[in-house]
């Protein structure tokens, strides 16, 4: 299959054929009946052999290409009429070399994972609330145009209808939620009238966003009874008001980590545990992989940074109806259409930086 390596992917030799190994090991793992007695373990495998078999199908491909496009340049020594083929062959070439090239940038191991999206509101009281209120709405119009399911895990409300803080998890049926929602970590910087201005003055205010990777099994990230400490306690409502009679909100504490999540947003205290539980295990996961990128190497740190909570990355300006991502200089002037959930073309230019940052390194 590897037999006569094309010379304009010689840099790119070794990691195609790991890749192809692997590819043909996944396979016979997969075979084994004794991988599925293990329904997260196979799920993983079957996860990874999908992205496996990309590769290999446009390895394939190109190799046929190059056999074809041989044969057909030796025939049109001889026969011109076939040098309307070879011109056919080469784009079709030049298509899957570019094709295998993104395949094989290294992908964050998350990416395929469902995720969970975490909106504060920042510094602006009850507008930057109110601007928290409209990423959620953004984010669950988003999840609906491209076939996703939301669920809001938690919500501590503003008096004037924002939300102090609100969870959102994100699923999807074909996994990929956290290779898209990813670029979605930082500061989100509004500039509008408020709706408290009572002079019509422009002001600046901020939501914050973090996007966790969620855990696939409870088993995957395993905690201990006597590593937690639950906390109940009553919920409430806009303004700090008793919304429940009972104590049915639940905090848990992850004692070796310090990692806290709260959950107020069922009446049963036994869901409210369950969800602070989700939320719990992605905060762990994410710990550990920013504890891993810490290790490695300058260049992958600086991806990190792209989604630090911290950073501002985007602003949302309704007086020019403009959009703009400040990590990669995207803008456009169509933001009451990504408000609506036409989110796309933002996330997009965030990941096709990315993807080109990954394959430099790559190469």
């Amino acid at each position: 299959m590897t037999a006569g390596f094309p010379a304009d992917l010689a840099p790119l030799r070794h990691t195609v054929l790991a890749l192809l190994d692997e590819h043909a090991r996944t396979q016979e793992q997969l075979a084994d009946p004794d991988v599925h007695a293990d329904a997260g373990s196979a799920r993983r495998l079957t996860r990874r052999y999908a992205e496996l078999d990309r590769v290999a199908e446009c390895w394939r491909d190109l190799q046929t290409v190059d056999a074809d496009l041989a044969d057909a340049r030796e025939i049109a020594e001889s026969d011109p009429s076939f040098a309307e083929e070879v011109t056919s062959l080469e784009e079709r070439r030049e298509t899957l070399v570019a094709q295998l090239r993104e395949l094989l940038v290294p992908r964050d191991p998350d990416d395929a994972r469902d995720a969970i999206l975490e909106i504060k509101a920042g510094e602006g009281g009850e507008e930057s609330a109110l601007f928290a209120g409209d990423l959620l709405r953004m984010y669950e119009r988003w999840a609906q145009s491209r076939g996703w399911s939301t669920q809001v895990l938690d919500a501590t409300h503003s008096d004037l209808g924002g939300y102090k803080a609100v969870t959102l998890a994100v699923k999807s049926r074909e996994g990929g939620v956290y290779g898209w929602t990813r670029f979605e970590g930082g500061v989100h910087r509004v500039q509008r009238v408020p709706v408290t201005e009572s002079q019509g003055r422009i002001h600046t205010s901020a939501a914050g966003v973090l996007a966790f990777p969620e855990v696939d099994e409870p088993e995957e990230i395993e905690i201990s009874d006597s590593d937690l400490r639950i906390d109940v306690f009553r919920s409430s409502g806009p303004g700090g008001q008793s919304v429940n009679t009972t104590d049915s909100a639940v905090r848990i504490t992850h004692l070796p980590t310090g990692i806290v999540a709260s959950c107020q947003n069922e009446k049963s205290q036994l869901q409210n545990k369950e969800a602070a539980l989700r939320m719990l295990r992605a905060r762990i996961l994410a710990k550990r992989a920013e504890e891993e990128a810490a290790a490695a190497s300058e260049s992958r740190r600086s991806q990190v940074r792209t989604v630090d909570r911290s950073e501002r990355i985007r602003t949302y300006n309704f007086p020019e109806n403009r959009i703009t991502d400040h990590r990669t200089g995207y803008k456009a002037y169509n933001l009451d259409q990504v408000l609506a959930g036409d989110l796309d073309p933002v996330v997009e230019s965030c990941r096709a930086a990315d993807r080109a940052t990954r394959l430099d390194e790559l190469a």
